[in-house]
C-alpha cells in the first residue's frame, strides 16, 4: 500500500528553541521571531511582506494540546534599506497558544503548499518536542531556527509519522482510495461493528500473518484499518453534511455540535477496540490462553490477562509468576497509570502502546513503577538508543508468555515413579 511523503504535507520547516525576547511579550516590544535566510530559501518565500493564515497549536507537557486559527506576517525589516541585507522575523498574533508558550519552549514553525503556516510550540523535553524533533528530522538548539525543506521522493510516512500528524490534526492523502472503496462498499453508509471492521480489514491484508511477524502485523492491520475508517467516515459524514443542520427555528447550531462530537468520540474509540481486536487475533495465532476484560479486585478489568481467569482468581494473594497482565493504549499520556492497579496478584505489568517517541523522564517513571512497556519493532525506531534497550517488543512478549506457560506446565506434571 502506498502511504505518502511528509511533502505531500509540507514544503519545509523549520524549529527553534524560544528565547525569552521569543516569547515574553515583557522583554519584547513585538510579539515576533527572526528567522533565518535557509527558511525563506526553503519555504517562506522571497516576498518582503507576507500574511499567511496559521494554525497556532500548543501541545502540552501532558500532551493537552491546544488549536487557534489566525494570521501571521512574515517581513523583511529592512524592506526600506536596499543597501543593508534582509532581516527576516515573523510577526504573531497574540492568542491563548502564544500567551501558554515560555522561554525555553521548542517552536516548530512549517508551511505547507498552499501558504498555510503551522506554528506548533512543545515543552522542552516533553514527549511531543521528541515526536515533532523525530518526524521532521531536526534537533533545535539556542539561537537561530535550524531548518530543512522536504523533496518530493522522501521516504513514505510510517505509522508512526501517520499517528503524530494525526495528534496535528492533518489527514494524509489516501493513493488507495479506489481500492479502499471497493472493501467498504459492502458498509454502504452505515459504521459495522469494531470487532467487524477490524475482521474486515486483516481478512482484505491477505499477505500479512501474524505467525510470521507479530509486530508487523499488527501495525499493518491497523494503518490498513484506519485507512478503510477513514474512507467510510468520509462517505458518512458527507452525506450527513449535505442534509444540512436546520430545524423549525433556522439553523441548528445545537445539532451541528452533537454531530461533530459524535465524530470525535468515534474516532477515539475506535483505535481503542481496534487495538484490542488484533491484539486479540495475533494471541489467537500464536495458541496463547488468554481471558479479555475478565473482572479482578475492585471490579478492574484488564486488557488481557494471561493464562485464564481462573488460573488468577487460584492464584495466592503474593501472585504467581505465571501470571501476566496486559494493558493495550494506543496512547499513553497518563493513562498508563491505571493500568498499574488492574491485578493486585501481578507486581510487574505490562503495557503495549503504538505511542511513538515516549519522553525518556516519562518511561522512566514507567519503569520504576515496574510497569514494562510493549512497543511494536517499527515504532521503536522513534525512541532513544537507551529506551530501545529496555522496550519489549510484541514478539518479545509473546515469547515471555509462552515461557511461563512452559514453566507453569512443568511445574504442575506429575511426578513418575520408577517401575
Amino acid at each position: 500500500m502506498k502511504r505518502g511523503r511528509l511533502r505531500d504535507c509540507f514544503v519545509g520547516v523549520g524549529a527553534k528553541r524560544l528565547s525569552a525576547v521569543d516569547a515574553n511579550r515583557a522583554r519584547s516590544n513585538q510579539h515576533e521571531v527572526g528567522t533565518t535566510r535557509e527558511m525563506v530559501t526553503q519555504f517562506l518565500g522571497e516576498s518582503r511582506r507576507q500574511d499567511n493564515p496559521t494554525v497556532y497549536i500548543w501541545l502540552g507537557g501532558d500532551q493537552a494540546s491546544l488549536s487557534v486559527d489566525g494570521t501571521a506576517t512574515h517581513y523583511d525589516t529592512r524592506a526600506r534599506q536596499p543597501h543593508r541585507n534582509p532581516e527576516w522575523r515573523l510577526y504573531y498574533q497574540s492568542n491563548p497558544v502564544t500567551e501558554t508558550m515560555r522561554e525555553g519552549d521548542t517552536l516548530f514553525l512549517a508551511m505547507n503548499d498552499a501558504g498555510l503556516l503551522y506554528f506548533i510550540v512543545a515543552p522542552d523535553g516533553s514527549t511531543s518536542e521528541r515526536q515533532l524533533s523525530w518526524l521532521f528530522d531536526v534537533r533545535p538548539g539556542a539561537g537561530d531556527f535550524v531548518s530543512r525543506g522536504f523533496a518530493d521522493d522522501g521516504p513514505e510516512l510510517d505509522f508512526p509519522a501517520r499517528y503524530i500528524l494525526g495528534e496535528l490534526g492533518i489527514e494524509t492523502k489516501e493513493p488507495d482510495a479506489a481500492w479502499l472503496d471497493g472493501i467498504i462498499e459492502k458498509f454502504e453508509t452505515a459504521f459495522p461493528s469494531t470487532a467487524v471492521f477490524s475482521e474486515t480489514a486483516r481478512s482484505t491484508l491477505t499477505d500479512v500473518r501474524a505467525e510470521d511477524d507479530p509486530d508487523a502485523a499488527l501495525v499493518a492491520w491497523l494503518t490498513h484499518e484506519e485507512a478503510l475508517f477513514r474512507r467510510l467516515e468520509r462517505r458518512i459524514v458527507s452525506v450527513r453534511l449535505e442534509k444540512g443542520f436546520a430545524d423549525g427555528y433556522g439553523t441548528d447550531v445545537d445539532g451541528f455540535i452533537r454531530f461533530s462530537l459524535s465524530v470525535q468520540n468515534r474516532r477515539k474509540a475506535r483505535m481503542g477496540y481496534s487495538l484490542e481486536h488484533h491484539l486479540e487475533a495475533v494471541f489467537q495465532a500464536y495458541g496463547l490462553e488468554y481471558a479479555r476484560r475478565a473482572v479482578t479486585e475492585n471490579n478492574h478489568r484488564p486488557d488481557f490477562l494471561f493464562p485464564s481467569i481462573a488460573a488468577y482468581r487460584a492464584a495466592p494473594a503474593e501472585g504467581s509468576s505465571h501470571l501476566t497482565v496486559l494493558g493495550a493504549k494506543s496512547s499513553c499520556k497518563d493513562r498508563w497509570r491505571q493500568v498499574l492497579a488492574e491485578a493486585a496478584k501481578v507486581p510487574r505489568k505490562h503495557l503495549l502502546t503504538l505511542e511513538p517517541g515516549i519522553s525518556e523522564p516519562q518511561t522512566k517513571q514507567m519503569e520504576n513503577s515496574d510497569l514494562q512497556l510493549v512497543v511494536p519493532q517499527s515504532v521503536q525506531a522513534t525512541y532513544t538508543d537507551g529506551q530501545r534497550r529496555w522496550l519489549w517488543s510484541l514478539e518479545e512478549f509473546i515469547r515471555d508468555v509462552k515461557l511461563r506457560s512452559r514453566i507453569e506446565t512443568v511445574r504442575n506434571a506429575p511426578l513418575l515413579r520408577p517401575s
